[in-house]
Formats: C-alpha cells, structure tokens, sequence
C-alpha cells in the first residue's frame, strides 16, 4: 500500500483537458459553490437544507455519502453557517477534469497495441468474467456506440437527474472501450470484452464536473454493487470531503483505479489517495510518459500513448494520457475478480477478493519495466500473470 499524502489549501489547481502530447494548462476555478458537512448527528436532509435556507444559501444537492450538501453560498452565508453547531466544516466543491490527449480518428477490428502488450487476451474467459461490474466514473459513454451496447447495463447522469449518463464528450466513450469493447467484427476490443458496463455521467460536455457530482456517483456506485471504479480524472488537491467519500467507497468493497494525472509532477487525486490504485502511462517501447505524473503513490503502469478506442458519435479515436493507461488497470482488476480468490491473497479469509487484495494481485504480478518506483510503481499491469 503505497503512503497517504496530506495536501492542504482552500484553493485547487486542476487538470485541465490537454490536446498535445507534452503540453498542459491548469488553473483553479471554485466560485461559490461549497460542500458543508453535517456532524454525525444531523442526518434529516429537511433539517440540513431549513438551516441552509435559513441562512440565505441555495442547495444544490444532497451528498448522503459523506452526510453533507453541496449550495451555492455567500461569503457572509459561509461564516455563518460555519458558526452553527450541526455543523463539521465547509469544503470546497472542486472542479475536476477529464485527463486527455486526443489525435485524428482511425478507420476499423484491430487488437490495440496496449490490449496486446499486457496481454490481457490471454486472461479472457467469458464465463467467468460476464457477472463483473466496471462503472467508467467520467462524461458518460456513448450508450448506442456499436462496439459497447451489448455490455453497457446501467447509467446515470449525476449532473443532471433528468438525463441519462450518455456521452458527449467523447473521453469517457474511449475510457470505456480500452477496457471493455466487446470482441466482434469491427472497430477494436478491450482488456476484458465480457464485464458490465455502467455508465456514470459526472463531467459535463467540456470535461469538467464538480466534486460533489462525483461524491453522488461514487454512492450511486456502492448502492448498485459496482466491483471496479474507472476515474480518469483529477485535481492537483484534494480535501476531507474528498477523501471521505474515497475511503466510503472502498470500504464498500469497490476496487478504485485512477489516473496519476498528466503534468509531469506529483500525482493527482484521487489516485494519491492510499485505497486508489494509482496509474501511470507507457508508449510502445515501455518507456514511462515523459507527461505522466510521478511520485511514491504511484501503483502500476499501462499502455497510455498513442491508444486506439471508441469515441462519441460512433466513431474511433487515438488518444494519449494517464487516463488511458488507467482503464488497462481497471480491466485488468476485472479479469482478477472474476476467477475465485486466490488463498495466498485473501488475507481476510472472507472467500472473495477484496481492494487491496487485487491491488497487491497486480502489483505482485506486473512486469518490473527498469524504472525507479516513484514512475513505474510496481511496473507494467499483467492480467495474464495475475490470473495464473
């Protein structure tokens, strides 16, 4: 388990969504919008919101993950609903970024490079994989992509209760297909072809979402029994909100893969985060990214330049970033938890594989690349070594 970081500071330098391999932009965007935190004993929402009422605020949402709602408030609004007693704290409700570089579309059914380099077709068993849930947390996906249908089996839009978590975007579709484009005739086929898909629409149409949209994907997550969570997605900061609703998350049994981020510098968050596996990218000569973001946290590493997968409309997209080495690693976590438990690792003895079961799983069987851990972590992600 690689060690917890602390960062501190009200305001967030995020992620932005880069377009050329080596560039990046960041800049920090708060506003108003905050998440206030209840103490353990105000847990009625109609409670919560007559005291954010009351105090001239305006709510936005219930965040029951973490008892807490996120409003838009006012400076005097703040002080003095920190003031009041039911009151924990009050923390800034981020906006986090999709993690992306994209290039020109290509034409049609290829093994992708990545697909092959780790060798995940080998680790394929569509019997034993079928029943394994992996909710891509990001834009959505593209529900009627050709390539994704048939495994798609959920979705929800957590910016928008009235819509669906369908994509329009793009990231989230090329997300989804890495990890799991069905095996058929066209277009490309993922690291694990025959989980189920579930699409969490947390980042709107410009790649950026509010943290508080993700802390309710993350409950509709736990409350629908998802067993992996793809977050390729960002902040250089985190905060206790945050964190809480990680540890909620983990707690429940879900395995959490992110991306290391893009910036060439310390890991982002969530993947910095302990019970995340953070991710960081290779090219096709296992090297490490010279973009992608190191530090102790870092996990694994997988494919992340140059990928070939679905995208928006229909169509197929290459892409480089952290966020496509990170859905290598989350299908890989798929194909471990569809075969039982390996008694070596079920440390627990509970008969099934829990998150830092699959983390040490992958990590104990990933390909040592030559790099120092601070890039590589353990190395190079190998389902068809962890699946032996």
């Amino acid at each position: 388990m690689k060690r917890k970081i602390r960062r501190s500071g009200l305001n967030f330098i995020l992620f932005f969504v880069i377009f050329l391999v080596g560039s990046s932009n960041v800049f920090a965007e708060n506003g108003s919008r905050k998440i206030i935190v209840f103490k353990k004993g105000v847990t009625d929402t109609l409670v919560q919101t007559k005291l954010v009422e009351d105090l001239k605020g305006i709510k936005i949402k219930s965040l029951k993950l973490i008892n807490a709602m996120a409003a838009d408030l006012s400076s005097d609004s703040e002080k003095e609903i920190l003031n009041r007693p039911e009151v924990e704290r009050i923390d800034d409700d981020i906006i986090i970024y999709a993690i992306k570089r994209p290039s020109k579309p290509q034409p049609p059914q290829v093994l992708p490079w990545g697909v092959d380099r780790i060798n995940a077709e080998i680790a394929w068993d569509p019997a034993a994989v079928s029943d394994i849930k992996v909710a891509i947390v990001d834009t959505g996906i593209l529900l009627n992509h050709s390539d994704l249908v048939n495994n798609i089996k959920g979705n929800i839009n957590t910016i928008n209760s009235s819509k669906s978590g369908n994509d329009d975007n793009g990231h989230g579709t090329h997300v989804a297909g890495i990890i799991a484009a069905m095996n058929n005739s066209i277009g490309v086929v993922g690291v694990a072809p025959y989980i189920s898909l579930y699409a969490v629409k947390v980042l709107g149409k410009n790649g950026t979402g509010w943290l508080s949209d993700i802390i309710e994907g993350l409950d509709w997550c736990i409350n629908n029994g998802i067993d992996v969570v793809n977050m390729s997605l960002g902040s250089s900061s985190g905060n206790l909100s945050y964190h809480e609703a990680i540890i909620r998350a983990y707690q429940a049994g879900i395995v959490l893969v992110a991306a290391s981020g893009n910036e060439g510098g310390p890991v982002g968050y969530p993947a910095a985060y302990s019970e995340v596996i953070a991710v960081a990218a290779t090219d096709n000569l296992d090297n490490i990214a010279s973009w992608s973001n190191r530090g102790p946290e870092v996990d694994l590493s997988a494919p992340g330049v140059s990928i070939y997968s679905t995208y928006k409309d229909g169509y197929y997209k290459t892409l480089s970033g952290t966020s496509m080495a990170t859905p290598h690693v989350a299908g890989a976590a798929a194909l471990v938890m569809s075969r039982p438990v390996d008694a070596l690792y079920d440390l627990d003895a509970n008969g099934k594989w829990d998150p830092d079961e699959v983390m040490e799983k992958l990590k104990d069987s990933a390909e040592d690349l030559g790099f120092e851990t601070d890039l590589q972590g353990a190395g190079l992600v190998r389902p068809d070594l962890a699946v032996e």
